[in-house]
């Protein structure tokens, strides 16, 4: 664990800054939420702008946007006239999601749902190069199945916290629904042959997967 940390510190030392205004976003969020620990950070943000800026993406969708850390990092790799579309079920977020949404320039650039993903997912009349998806860590498969026709054939669906802490391979001590839900995700991903896939061991583990 010490190595681990060592290793994190290091990777953090060598690679871009962190942009000034996520910085801000992620104080605010430390010092206003309880959950504030959901909020991307440094490393995984660079990770998925960079992702980003690879896929070029007309249209993104965002499963569990939080305060808005990962949108913005996501948007930054928004080809000409592309958009956003962001899912949050806390109303309670949602003012501090947009008011850094207006900072970060990308307002006019973000399309806001607020409510179950499992409902708005099925009105929403749109095709995605990318898909984001951190939110009920339960409802991943569903997730998954909900935006897969929705997805454009070499599309990507990123999927955040695959590794859950690590207790994906612990025999005791899950806490129950998440766990499970990530375990049948998990499996799900792997035996589908629609689709390539790889995880990532950073942070809490980050599953690129793309649609053939």
């Amino acid at each position: 664990m010490e190595s681990r940390r060592a290793i994190e510190k290091y990777i953090l030392q060598h690679i871009d800054e962190e942009d000034p205004l996520l910085k801000e976003l992620s104080r605010e969020t430390h010092l206003k939420l309880v959950h504030y620990r959901m909020i991307s950070g440094h490393l995984q943000g660079l990770i998925l702008t960079m992702l980003s800026k690879m896929i070029r993406p007309k249209k993104i969708l965002e499963i569990g946007t939080f305060t808005g850390y990962s949108a913005i990092c996501l948007a930054k790799g928004l080809a000409e006239g592309g958009r956003i579309y962001t899912i949050e079920i806390d109303d309670e977020v949602e003012s501090l999601a947009t008011k850094y949404f207006e900072k970060a320039g990308i307002r006019d650039k973000t399309v806001q749902l607020t409510g179950d993903a499992n409902t708005l997912i099925p009105e929403t009349d749109e095709s995605f190069d990318l898909v984001y998806i951190d939110a009920a860590k339960k409802d991943y498969g569903r997730y998954y199945s909900l935006v897969f026709d929705k997805v454009v054939p070499g599309g990507y669906i990123l999927a955040d916290n695959t590794l859950w802490n690590e207790k994906i391979i612990k025999t005791s001590g899950s806490d129950g629904k998440k766990t499970e839900g990530i375990l049948q995700f998990n499996t799900m991903v792997h035996n589908d042959k629609r689709v390539e896939k790889v995880i990532l061991p950073v942070r809490d583990g980050l599953t690129i997967i793309r649609k053939k």
